[in-house]
């Protein structure tokens, strides 16, 4: 059960993410379009996992290879965006956000029968 600091000290690193990855480190998307689909933050509000959508599908593990190596730069670059929002910057781990793929194979599956 998340509390109500949690969803928006969440809603605030999603967004701040996100704009974060469309201006300051495009380079680190491969030429993909990234997007962020999912912020949660754990109790201690000191790791956020972010679920993120790559299109297009086939640079997935490039662009999550890309965010693991350069952890520190990310975590350096959203300290600078709300630093002054949070007492400690959370530490951003990165997962893939699969469920758009998954509705479309249920789709699919529906259509066919």
């Amino acid at each position: 059960m998340e509390t109500t600091r949690q969803k928006k000290i969440s809603r605030l690193l999603q967004k701040e993410a996100a704009e974060m990855f469309q201006q300051e480190l495009r380079e680190l998307t491969c030429g993909a379009m990234l997007s962020i689909t999912i912020a949660r933050v754990s109790s201690d509000l000191s790791i956020v996992k972010f679920y993120i959508s790559v299109f297009p599908t086939e640079k997935v593990q490039t662009v999550l290879d890309s965010l693991k190596e350069n952890h520190s730069r990310i975590r350096y670059a959203l300290g600078k965006r709300v630093g002054k929002q949070v007492r400690i910057v959370p530490d951003p781990t990165f997962f893939v956000d699969d469920s758009l793929d998954y509705l479309d194979n249920i789709d699919n599956l529906l259509n066919n029968d």
